[in-house]
């Protein structure tokens, strides 16, 4: 019996996916984002948020069956609504082994995985097999600048984009515009440059900035501290992607 940490669930979103869905979010990251607007799902432990409204635990350990009981209690209407599960973090793939066996638990329900890309390509061809959907976040592409920004090397997160493009399961690249940093013309061109070569791309959504994705540190008794200036403008301009010929809008202009 396997068991996984999970710092939320929430029911009935819209925004995660297709039709209705429950959004599960994993606890634990191997990035460090300093833009990160979850810092609850940063560690893989559990941790106390204290605010105005008291202390709160957040990260509960749960065992695939445990867990699969509550999705499948759910599964109906959400597949009748043309929505499903989606498995959020935090990064899912941190805790692929838990992932996959909660999967095979689950009756017949439409399964998104959002990641990072950020895992071993075993535990990403693991759990990509077995998803109907994937949502990937590509932040930058230029190495040193995502070392720089993000904690890691993005060597892996490319190559398991090209390798989700040869694995017949539909895919949106999500980019998060950090003013300075991923909006650039630079970020953005080398982009839609890769994305123009992917089988099985449905489009580039570019997330707006969390202006207050900060708040949330303190309450965690950790400190907000960006890699880049938050008062800048963010770039919006789609150009790059329109003279590569690749679909990308603003998320929330239109409908999942």
């Amino acid at each position: 019996m396997r068991s996984g940490m999970v710092f939320d669930i929430r029911e009935f979103t819209v925004h995660d996916g297709p039709g209705i869905r429950t959004t599960v979010f994993l606890k634990g990251c191997p990035l460090h984002c300093s833009w990160c607007h979850n810092p609850e799902g940063m560690s893989p432990l559990t941790e106390i948020i204290e605010s105005r409204s008291g202390k709160r635990t957040v990260g509960r350990l749960y065992t695939t069956e445990q867990l699969a009981s509550i999705l499948n209690r759910q599964a109906s209407i959400l597949t009748e609504t043309g929505g499903g599960v989606t498995f959020s973090g935090g990064e899912p793939l941190a805790q692929a082994a838990f992932l996959s066996d909660l999967i095979d638990k689950l009756n017949n329900v439409h399964v998104l995985l959002d990641t990072s890309g950020y895992a071993p390509a075993r535990d990403f061809d693991l759990i990509v097999q077995k998803c109907d959907l994937v949502y990937f976040d590509l932040k930058l592409v230029n190495r040193e600048a995502h070392l720089h920004h993000t904690g890691v090397d993005n060597t892996p997160i490319l190559e398991n984009l090209r390798m989700l493009a040869r694995m017949n399961i539909p895919f949106v690249i999500r980019v998060p515009l950090i003013p300075g940093v991923t909006d650039t013309d630079e970020n953005f061109t080398a982009i839609a440059q890769i994305a123009r070569q992917l089988a099985d791309l449905i489009r580039i959504d570019l997330l707006p900035y969390n202006r207050a994705a900060g708040g949330k540190y303190a309450a965690l008794k950790k400190e907000f501290c960006p890699t880049y200036d938050e008062s800048r403008q963010v770039n919006v301009d789609l150009a790059a992607f329109e003279a590569a010929g690749v679909q990308a809008r603003i998320a929330g202009s239109q409908p999942n």
